[in-house]
């Protein structure tokens, strides 16, 4: 499936999704870092967190736009659902810095936990982008024009040569039967 938004064909969303997944995961461990001692850190995980929160808001944004292409059926239920976990990790997000707001940056172990359960979402988020990859090749350009065969031959898994595989240790002179 081809969507709107591409640079010379390749879809710009899924390119997009990699900056906030990343940021988020550092202002994790900055703020796990704070939490543990390291004060200075809360500062750095709270400006990551906004960062990474704003990325996130324009790879929404990008996702939506493909939205629009899917067509019905199983692949835009999946579309869906994916947009509304992403959704979800930025509602969660946008509390914990409007919470952090009034710390002066500073996490709290609550407001960690929060994070961290963003994170998984993030994460199932993740997996159901690739998941839409791998199953109704949503976000992927088409593949009829690739020697396939030549790639990924019919008999690819075919059994080792006998020179290749490792002799099997003979038996213990009592184990064997007569």
């Amino acid at each position: 499936m081809q969507t709107r938004l591409n640079i010379s064909g390749h879809p710009v969303h899924p390119l997009m999704m990699t900056l906030p997944l990343g940021l988020i995961v550092c202002a994790v461990l900055f703020d796990f870092g704070a939490l543990v001692g390291l004060r200075f850190l809360g500062q750095v995980g709270y400006w990551t967190l906004v960062a990474g929160l704003l990325a996130a808001v324009l790879a929404v944004g990008a996702g939506m736009v493909d939205l629009w292409d899917v067509p019905a059926g199983a692949g835009k239920r999946r579309v869906v659902a994916y947009e509304l976990v992403n959704l979800g990790m930025v509602a969660l997000l946008t509390i914990v810095c409007l919470v952090r707001v009034e710390n002066e940056g500073a996490p709290t172990g609550g407001i960690f936990v929060v994070e961290l359960v963003a994170l998984a979402i993030g994460g199932y988020g993740a997996w159901l982008g690739a998941s839409m990859v791998r199953e109704f090749r949503i976000g992927a350009e088409p593949v009829d024009d690739l020697p396939t065969a030549a790639i990924f031959p019919p008999d690819a898994r075919r059994p080792r040569p006998p020179e290749a595989r490792r002799p099997r240790p003979a038996p213990a002179a009592d184990q064997v039967q007569h």
